[in-house]
């Protein structure tokens, strides 16, 4: 919870269990438009380059991919796979070292987390999965996000 309050004499406990946990991975444009794929497993290369896999054969102009430092966008495998990528039209770069707030899909799962998820939405893995897509796929039209004031075509 982001805040809460209590009596000055009242003990207020929470108790801790495990809750379902869902992994998204996922890209956005200025625009709105959301492309993502969310598991309960782990997101690691092998799962980001079959995702990658997939998108470069949907796009049909050239696209620039713009990625953070994280050690799975750099694995090997991925590296390996950028130059058949590149002939499809599909350009991958990263982020300088330590900049997440060039990254605007952060905005998105911070806006995700706080304003979209309620708690109940955890109470099962079903439940979890489904509001959390729902939530993207409504990127763009019934839920925008000003990046900036500045509108960049």
């Amino acid at each position: 919870m982001p805040y809460g309050w209590q009596f000055p004499d009242e003990e207020v406990c929470i108790l801790s269990e495990k809750v379902h946990r869902i992994n998204c991975f996922g890209m956005i444009n200025r625009q709105s438009k959301c492309y993502w794929s969310t598991t309960g497993q782990n997101i690691n290369a092998q799962f980001i380059l079959e995702y990658f896999e997939k998108f470069s054969f949907e796009i049909h102009k050239e696209t620039f991919i713009i990625l953070d430092n994280a050690s799975v966008h750099r694995a090997k495998l991925m590296r390996e796979r950028m130059p058949f990528w590149q002939k499809r039209g599909l350009f991958i770069f990263f982020l300088p070292p330590y900049s997440p707030h060039f990254n605007i899909a952060e905005t998105i799962w911070r806006k995700l987390k706080k304003e979209c998820l309620d708690p109940e939405d955890y109470f099962d893995k079903d439940s979890l999965f489904y509001t959390t897509n729902r939530c993207l796929a409504n990127l763009g039209t019934n839920l925008l996000i000003n990046y900036s004031k500045f509108n960049i075509n």
